[in-house]
């Protein structure tokens, strides 16, 4: 992560006790929890948010004449509203709820390549991807007969941008990306990559499932064409996400489910179907789910995306020296721009010895490919530890993460 720009730090006292389970214990030890890159915690104004929609509010949306359904309804909507203001979307119906991340590339792998991918047809991909950015696109090139493309990283664990532009062709129908690596905390130059692509009449979809919790995300200004990311990332509930599409390509694709919402009229002859965004909501929606999310955008917006950079920035920078330390420690993914991810390894030892270890200390970290299985291929190495810092996290669960190391170090070593 580049060095933000001044402003108020995070009030940290504060922000933990909005996070109940923060005050708990793992193995007898208070617990550390290093893994929002997996799933962040969830504060009180979340979990309260969506527990006073089942306690008062519950009913089916869009299809009730009573109040009850009329409030749900409106409730569900202010949440899209939310949304598209989070993001910066020109339509509220540009935002399309799913239920995460890999719903939202599969409808549009589906859906996109249903329309657009023929056979010979290029997609173009990262190495650094997650499997929920790979296989979606086998599969769509596997129906079409088109060919995935891999742009290749440096070292460092960046792109190579000169590869990228090289790969681009008449051929390439689509470039999906992240926009942050959950393995290697990459921040990727994703108005770079719009920009070349836009010249090209190429659309890129944009994963974003790690970089919302830390980044102001501007999808005008990214010009992204898809942008997709999911709750339980950013402090929300789990099964709840979203994509965003621009208006033109959404009307243009054909569904991705059927049944419910997304029909205007059905006949056992012919189905006609919805406008956007409930063209491609089919059934009953996660309700709950969309206000939970709604609520956790308006959290991180109280506390200020300027804030919660500035404080990350804090713990991956200090994090980062403290390991360094370590002498049998490697540092994976070493990009001049990253998000407050750490991965590493201990020499000789394998990362699911060194989780375990901390696990038994009371320290949450996430051990193994991370979904990306290809990119620890390409590395050739087994997995890392990673550790992945939210903002409720403290400089001194740094501390206590890297006396875990050192000591699972001189255990395994």
């Amino acid at each position: 992560m580049v060095p933000p720009l001044g402003g108020q730090g995070v009030n940290i006292k504060k922000i933990r006790a909005d996070f109940p389970i923060l005050s708990t214990e793992m193995n007898g030890k208070p617990l550390i929890f290093l893994d929002r890159g997996a799933s962040s915690q969830k504060p009180n104004q979340v979990i309260e948010a969506m527990d006073e929609y089942y306690k008062t509010t519950h009913a089916n949306v869009h299809r009730g004449v009573y109040n009850l359904s009329q409030r749900a309804t409106d409730q569900f909507e202010a949440a899209r509203k939310t949304m598209q203001r989070f993001i910066n979307a020109k339509h509220d119906h540009e935002v399309i709820f799913t239920r995460g991340t890999t719903e939202g590339i599969n409808l549009v792998a589906n859906s996109f390549g249903r329309k657009y991918l023929k056979e010979g047809d290029e997609v173009l991909i990262s190495a650094m991807e997650h499997h929920s950015n790979i296989v979606p696109w086998q599969m769509a090139c596997e129906v079409a007969g088109a060919n995935l493309k891999v742009i290749p990283i440096n070292d460092l664990g960046e792109l190579n941008m000169t590869a990228f532009a090289e790969m681009v062709n008449e051929k390439t129908k689509i470039i999906a990306v992240m926009h942050v690596s959950n393995s290697l905390g990459t921040i990727n130059p994703i108005k770079e990559i719009t920009a070349f692509a836009r010249k090209r009449g190429i659309p890129v979809l944009v994963d974003g499932a790690q970089a919302t919790p830390h980044i102001k995300i501007d999808v005008q200004e990214l010009d992204a064409d898809f942008y997709v990311f999911s709750a339980h990332k950013m402090y929300g509930p789990t099964g709840m996400g979203l994509l965003y599409g621009k208006e033109e390509l959404l009307n243009a694709m054909p569904p991705y489910h059927g049944g419910g919402e997304m029909i205007e009229t059905c006949s056992f002859e012919k189905t006609t179907y919805n406008v956007l965004p409930f063209k491609f909501e089919a059934g009953t929606p996660d309700i709950a789910g969309a206000i939970g999310m709604a609520a956790a955008v308006d959290y991180i917006e109280e506390i200020g995306h300027e804030a919660i950079a500035q404080h990350e920035y804090d713990l991956l920078t200090y994090g980062t020296e403290k390991l360094k330390a370590i002498d049998s420690l490697q540092i994976i993914g070493k990009a001049n721009n990253k998000a407050s991810v750490i991965s590493f390894l201990i020499d000789g030892a394998h990362p699911y010895d060194v989780g375990a270890i901390l696990d038994k200390l009371g320290i949450a970290v996430r051990t193994g490919h991370h979904c990306t299985q290809p990119l620890m291929d390409l590395l050739n190495i087994p997995g890392t530890v990673r550790a992945s810092f939210g903002v409720y996290n403290t400089r001194e669960d740094v501390d206590v993460l890297v006396a875990g190391v050192a000591r699972a170090a001189r255990m395994l070593t």
